[in-house]
């Protein structure tokens, strides 16, 4: 691990698909199409990229449209770099990014509900989605029958 201060970037220039695809893949957010990875961050309004050196250590981007929603998702810490206050200055980055906005939205991995309330997010009962691989999200638990 290497003790130069950490480098955050707000956009996806240069950035290396493959090695953000494998962040997600050891945090573990799932395999991710490196392709799809550039097409959704380039249509992202907000997005972190945090760098140890050359390293890619962390992650986050919002989906806003400006006034009224921003949806924060994707924030990913490397194993190595967990618990160090990381994954907590994305949020704040981003949830900076959307102040003023109606509604701050995210979808949380199940027991990281405690993290996300201390920023002020709080459940929803009434949230649905429509989710490509609906199989995988019922094994999570992220959905019911």
């Amino acid at each position: 691990m290497n003790t130069l201060p950490l480098t955050w970037k707000y956009d996806s220039a240069n950035v290396d698909w493959n090695e953000l695809a494998n962040l997600y893949k050891i945090t573990p957010l799932g395999d991710k199409n490196p392709d799809e990875l550039s097409i959704a961050f380039a249509n992202s309004m907000y997005k972190c990229f945090i760098y140890d050196g050359e390293k890619l250590v962390g992650v986050g981007r919002a989906l806003a449209d400006g006034a009224d929603v921003s949806y924060i998702c994707d924030v990913a810490i490397h194993p190595e770099y967990q618990r160090r206050g990381i994954g907590k200055q994305i949020v704040n980055k981003l949830l900076g990014f959307s102040q003023g906005y109606n509604k701050i939205l995210l979808f949380t991995s199940a027991g990281k509900e405690p993290f996300y309330s201390k920023f002020g997010f709080d459940k929803m009962t009434t949230a649905m989605a429509i989710f490509k691989n609906r199989e995988r999200f019922l094994e999570l638990g992220l959905i019911e029958e």
